[in-house]
This record gives structure tokens, sequence and C-alpha cells, in this order.
């Protein structure tokens, strides 16, 4: 079974992670590679780490250069993804298309103007296979596989809902009580040039962003958890930048379940990653670090019990690019179109 895949957006850094992958998927056929300011360019100016592409050139981002492939990643800017995504379908496409934006994200159209300030363009089939569905202890796994259509998460929410999913579906912590703190790297913050984003700026330094609820992932961590089983949801979320190109740290905690036994609550985390190809509990005393996911599909998670104030502690270390976005994309690509899902995705991390 070959698939041709054509990449929207792919001079950027999540388009370039998605060809990246793709380019050692054994049964994947790269089509078009498309972009927008970059139109017209050579990959090889923008990617020079990707020899076998190195002589392609980019076409215009349009619904015309799209058609005729198997699959159409979009990784665009939130508010292009839907535009060109509608185009497709009135073309009456039944390319599967998996969009790395946010724009079919939340199923919550007042939660998408609230926090992103336009239209909601419609809500898909959610791309964390992980995910774990409450009613019937489901994973969402099981949705994509007879999906055309694919959200793939955000970065962060991945993080924290990896982080955090287990003890909130098993109820042993308190979700409307939950604080996550993030170390980002900068290629989170995509290509543009931005004053703040200099290495002059960055180097050295460590700067938070999104404070005080801003954050446009608050409300896709939040859907995950209800879906995990939460009926309420209360989170504060701050994201810091720290001197690293790729890579979250996300540490969370949330209130013990009152009654609890603290010597039970890491069972919960044993059962729910039990199996799983790209989801690892670390052994008791060892913890995550972004060096040991760096290019990997990996999320490693670790949880303690803080007895003395009475909350559950969880660390989450992904790579944003692979687990965190174009990972996320091929795992969901595979699952869709009933290949193995582990299929040209790596899990070895890349350290020191």
């Amino acid at each position: 079974m070959t698939v041709s895949v054509a990449i929207a957006g792919a001079s950027g850094y999540a388009g370039a992670e998605a060809l990246r992958l793709l380019l050692g998927h054994p049964e994947v056929e790269i089509g078009a590679l498309t972009a927008h300011s970059n139109a017209g360019e050579p990959v090889a100016k923008h990617h020079p780490h990707l020899r076998a592409v190195a002589d392609r050139t980019f076409a215009p981002t349009t619904a015309e250069h799209l058609l005729g492939h198997d699959v159409v990643i979009l990784a665009l800017p939130h508010g292009a993804s839907g535009p060109i995504a509608a185009e497709l379908e009135a073309a009456g496409s039944e390319t599967l298309v998996l969009d790395c934006g946010a724009d079919h994200r939340l199923a919550d159209a007042a939660a998408w103007t609230q926090f992103y300030g336009t239209e909601h363009a419609g809500a898909w089939p959610y791309g964390l296979p992980e995910l774990i569905l409450a009613d019937g202890g489901a994973r969402q796994r099981e949705v994509l596989t007879s999906a055309q259509r694919i959200a793939v998460p955000g970065c962060n929410v991945t993080a924290v809902t990896l982080g955090m999913q287990p003890g909130v579906a098993a109820g042993v912590v308190q979700p409307t009580d939950l604080v996550a703190v993030l170390a980002n790297g900068y290629s989170g913050a995509g290509k543009a040039l931005k004053p703040h984003l200099l290495a002059a700026e960055g180097l050295g330094s460590t700067a938070p962003y999104a404070v005080g609820g801003s954050h446009r992932h608050i409300p896709e961590i939040e859907q995950n958890l209800r879906a995990a089983g939460a009926s309420e949801v209360s989170i504060s979320f701050t994201p810091t930048l720290v001197p690293m190109a790729r890579g979250i740290l996300a540490t969370t905690t949330a209130r013990l379940t009152e009654g609890t036994d603290p010597a039970t609550v890491r069972a919960a985390w044993e059962s729910a990653y039990s199996g799983e190809p790209f989801v690892q509990l670390l052994p008791e005393g060892q913890w995550p670090t972004t060096a040991a996911t760096a290019g990997a599909n990996t999320a490693l998670v670790q949880v303690a019990v803080d007895e003395r104030v009475g909350r559950v502690v969880t660390v989450c270390a992904i790579d944003n690019l692979v687990k965190g976005t174009a990972g996320a994309a091929v795992q969901s690509m595979n699952l869709a179109l009933g290949l193995p899902e582990t299929l040209g995705l790596p899990t070895e991390g890349v350290a020191p």
C-alpha cells in the first residue's frame, strides 16, 4: 500500500517535521509541498537538512495543488486551515485531511470565539489516540480508525493531557484545582521573525507568555479532561520559553481526592499507559527530560504524591514538533488508513 501525501505549509517547522517523518515512512510517497510567502523557492533554502527533497520547489498553498492526493496535512497558522479544508470539501475530495493547526480542535464554538476571536470552522475527530474516553473506557484511537478529517492536538495540550488524564479518569485527583507550568522550546512559536524570539533575547533567559488564563490551549485541555471523565475542569496554565530549540516539559499538579490512599495513586497511571507504544510511565524515581524525547514520537511521564500538601504532581516530556504535532499527525494518519499505528515513527530520543 503506497499513499501519496501532500503537505501544506511545508516551509514551516511543523510542516518540515511532518516531511522529515514521512520521508522515512515505508508506505508514503511525498506529493505536493506548498507554502505561502515562500512559494516558488527551493526546499533546500529553508530545510537544508532534508537532503532527499533538496531539489523540490514549494508550490502555492491552494486547493488546486492539494487535490488528487490520498492524504493532505495542513501545517498552517490558525485561521488558515479552515478555508482550505472547506475548498477541498467543496471539490468533493475524499482525501484524508489532517489539520495541524487549531481550526478544528474545539467542539465548543463559543470557546473558539472567546479564545481565537473568529468564526468557528467546526470540529473534527480529535487526533490524540491515547486520549481516555470515560464512556465505556475506550480510547480515541478507536474513533480515528474511520475518520476522514482529523484535528491534530496542540503541543502543550498533549503534554498536560497525557500527564494528568489517568488521575482524572481514575478519580484520584480533583480536576477543579489544576496548576500547570510548562518549559517550552522556541520552535513552538513558529518561524515568524519577532524581536523576543531572536537568539539575542532568548539565550540565557527564561520568559513566561500568555499569563493569566489567556493561552489558547486552555479550552482544549479542559475539553480533553472532560472527555476523560471530569464533570468540571479549572486549570491555571502558565507556559514559559526556555533556551532550547524543541521540547516541552509540563509539570501539572492537582489536589488529591479526599479519602484516596496516596500509595494507590501510581496504579492509575500504570493501568492507563500499560501497552501504549508511545507513552511510557518511567520507573519510580526517574524523571522525564526533554532531551530523552528529542526527535521521537514518545511522551515520558512520571507521577508522585506530595503528601504534606495533599497534591499529585505529574511531569510529562515531549518533543513539541513530533509527539506534539507532526508525529501525532502521522500516528493518526496510520490509524485512519488501517496501517500499523507505529509505522514510520521513531521512539528513540537524541541525547545529549
